[in-house]
């Protein structure tokens, strides 16, 4: 938990181009920057896309920042703790499972997803191999 009273996530470190690592002749200068990655040359960050995927990550912060000011340490460690033993779910894999415990304590309670009413097909049918969904969950 890093302790910021920041409402909008950071904006991503900019990463380095070819004007940036160029030597006096304007080449990469692979000695001293290490090899030229063109995927990341090429790849082009919307800064919008990346504040919304760390959105929720940061108002999470937020919170508990708020909540570690207003009660104390405790309070913060405590709501991880119940966040991490309500998230373990030692339940069949094969058997479609909502975690609405996680859901209150993250705050999600009051929030309706697509992915709480749009199911595919394939998941509303149980699988019938599940010695084979044991192995997988357990990395076997």
């Amino acid at each position: 938990m890093e302790s910021s009273l920041r409402i909008v996530p950071a904006s991503t470190p900019k990463i380095a181009s070819i004007q940036d690592t160029a030597n006096s002749l304007g080449l990469h200068d692979t000695l001293s920057y290490g090899p030229r990655s063109l995927a990341a040359e090429v790849k082009s960050h919307s800064t919008i896309k990346d504040r919304l995927e760390n959105w929720e990550a940061t108002q999470d912060n937020l919170k508990l920042t708020i909540e570690r000011n207003v009660y104390g340490l405790h309070a913060p460690m405590r709501l991880l703790m119940e966040r991490k033993m309500v998230g373990h779910n030692p339940h069949m894999p094969a058997l479609r499972t909502t975690n609405v415990h996680l859901d209150i304590l993250m705050g999600r309670d009051e929030f309706l997803e697509p992915g709480d009413f749009m199911m595919p097909a394939s998941e509303m049918t149980p699988s019938m191999d599940i010695h084979a969904d044991m192995e997988k969950k357990l990395r076997m």
